[in-house]
């Protein structure tokens, strides 16, 4: 083909100009190729990435593909170009495809082309194109290139394939830190965190991403505790946190009620400029709401530039928690005035303010609003939150009627919320059938069981606790034992009922036995009631005692200067007995208590509960 190289685009007319420079089609292509023919000009006056790419998914690929050997540029390179913008469109699908094309054209692929159509493999989740893609990648002696290596370990960890993924990994040549963090990602993800914190012990390099990830993961695995000391491993070593870290150590400090080592990564984020980082401070809202220091998470809440509907429902569901229900029903209409649309999260938040504060006209109301007014379709979460509000406020014939009218099939937590209503209105023929409900949906948790027992045992029933018993040793159900853990100078320390172990349990013993001089001056009798054993008066009263919250509480109070408020975290529901003592105890020694119990939070000051004795 001649050409002529005077000839520019600038010596076009318009229109010829624009066809030559904008074809969007096969058709144009060819008229401004012939265009170019007829006036003798130079092929280079075409953009060769719009010629593959024009043609790239047409019967015309081979007509593009003759056209671009004429080129000055590797060829392969102007396709790479094509296969980048499908990778990364809303069809990756056409990336595949196009390789396909260049393999049937023998057109010899380099490490970028394989590296852009593993990456629409990845987004496609195609396990077995991705293993073609791998395979050509060996083929080709690829296996020395590092980023297709870590793609290839992406793959099949997004894949699930985390054999084919152990076996790349053990068989690379080389790796760098990004190599083990994509194993140890994927090793989270699928529930394997002994095999992630194995890998990470070994890591030759750690990087920050390396520690939030694991940190991350204790998060996510219910290990908080092994988070944090990573957390200050990390600090030892000297590796500056990120926001990402922030959000995950911060999580970890929500879990485990760890409110001085919160304070401490909030003003580490301030400093290092996070405040408008809404993630972050939607995760410092949730810590301080866990930590019992719902003011500070007002102020970060008020202080907050820029507002998400995840930090509005977080901030509703805080003042929930704590027994503010006015408080949540205003914050809400704050958020509708402002224009934030609510979400599910956030009527679970409302619906859990009206139930801790026994408002049943408001929940009813909310419950039918969420769909008429915002088009929300409730979920088993909103069921089971109405179920526990009706069956809180003793409304339990209605909370059954709703139950079985559920436009869905009810889950254990909707029956086990019925349930928990039976026992404080103690209601034996409804808990009865609750159970057997519960035992079909969740035969393994013991918490149903130890309900009906104790339900059992206050009707003054024993054959059938010990019926209840015997049932749960033979199906394998262990109840779980309750402890409460408190945190003093940044140790975490827990206790379980008639703890003795601790080395001031003599401290610990002596201080209650003070406390108890003081609280029957005042009146207190013990609630043995709630001691759901067959033993006389006075065993119940010595168990009663030595309750693993009165444990940290005493903890707390020897370990502590005067006036510092007091914050124990409780796997379970706190006890009746224990709730009366605290106020009583929050009076005699002039502190505030906060007690997070499974359900909610308990703030004790001058004699009286947040959440007035409706719990």
């Amino acid at each position: 083909m001649q050409v002529c190289l005077s000839t520019s685009m600038n010596s076009f007319p318009k229109h010829a100009h624009s066809l030559l420079s904008n074809f969007n089609s096969p058709l144009e292509l060819k008229q401004a190729h012939a265009l170019l023919i007829k006036t003798n000009s130079p092929l280079s006056l075409l953009p060769a990435y719009r010629v593959a790419s024009v043609c790239a998914l047409s019967p015309d690929f081979s007509y593009a593909h003759k056209l671009l050997t004429q080129f000055p540029e590797p060829q392969i390179d102007v396709w790479n170009s094509c296969l980048k913008a499908f990778a990364e469109s809303d069809s990756p699908s056409d990336a595949i495809l196009l390789f396909s094309r260049l393999r049937e054209f023998d057109l010899l692929p380099n490490g970028f082309t394989c590296a852009f159509v593993l990456k629409a493999c990845t987004a496609l989740l195609d396990d077995k194109s991705g293993r073609i893609i791998h395979g050509f990648i060996e083929k080709l002696g690829f296996k020395w290139n590092l980023v297709l290596q870590n793609m290839i370990l992406n793959f099949y960890g997004l894949c699930g394939e985390m054999g084919t993924a152990w076996l790349v990994f053990d068989s690379m040549p080389e790796r760098d830190v990004v190599s083990w963090n994509v194993m140890i990602t994927h090793l989270i993800k699928s529930g394997d965190f002994e095999g992630a914190y194995g890998l990470f012990s070994r890591m030759p390099e750690r990087n920050v991403r390396s520690w939030t990830m694991m940190i991350s993961g204790c998060v996510h695995c219910g290990k908080p505790k092994k988070g944090v000391e990573l957390f200050m491993e990390m600090e030892k070593m000297g590796v500056k946190a990120n926001e990402v870290t922030v959000v995950a150590v911060l999580a970890a400090c929500a879990d485990l009620g760890a409110l001085d080592l919160g304070r401490r990564v909030h003003e580490y984020s301030k400093r290092c400029g996070f405040g408008r980082n809404v993630r972050v401070s939607n995760t410092l809202i949730d810590m301080y709401v866990k930590c019992g220091c719902l003011e500070e998470a007002r102020k970060v809440f008020d202080e907050m530039e820029e507002r998400t509907v995840v930090s509005w429902s977080a901030m509703i569901q805080g003042l929930a928690m704590h027994g503010q229900a006015p408080d949540a029903l205003r914050v809400f209409s704050m958020m509708i005035e402002m224009g934030v649309e609510p979400n599910g999260v956030t009527f679970i938040g409302l619906l859990h303010a009206c139930s801790h504060m026994g408002l049943i006209d408001e929940g009813r109301r909310f419950f039918s609003g969420m769909t008429r007014d915002y088009g929300i379709i409730p979920e088993i979460e909103h069921y089971g939150c109405m179920v526990d509000l009706l069956s809180r406020a003793g409304l339990l014939q209605e909370a059954h009627e709703f139950i079985m009218n559920m436009p869905i099939r009810p889950n254990g937590v909707v029956w086990g919320a019925l349930l928990g209503g039976c026992k404080v209105h103690k209601h034996v023929e409804l808990a009865e059938e609750a159970t057997r409900h519960l035992a079909q949906l969740d035969p393994l948790n013991d918490g149903y069981y130890v309900v009906l027992s104790n339900i059992y045992a206050e009707a003054e029933r024993w054959e059938d606790v010990a019926r209840v018993r015997k049932l749960m040793k033979n199906r394998g159900v262990k109840k779980t034992p309750g402890y409460s853990s408190i945190m003093v100078d940044g140790v975490i320390h827990e206790f379980v009922a008639g703890d003795d172990a601790h080395s001031q349990a003599n401290e610990i013993f002596g201080m209650w036995d003070q406390l108890l001089a003081h609280m029957k001056l005042r009146g207190y009798v013990p609630n043995t009631s709630v001691v759901l054993l067959d033993m006389d008066e006075k065993e119940k009263e010595k168990f009663l005692y030595r309750h693993s919250e009165k444990l940290a509480l005493c903890f707390g109070l020897i370990s502590t200067q005067p006036g510092v408020v007091i914050r124990i975290m409780k796997n379970l529901r706190v006890c009746e007995d224990c709730h009366a003592a605290f106020k009583l105890i929050s009076t005699i020694v002039n502190r505030e208590i906060v007690v997070r119990d499974r359900n909610r939070f308990h703030c004790f000051k001058d004699g009286a509960c947040s959440c007035q004795d409706y719990w």
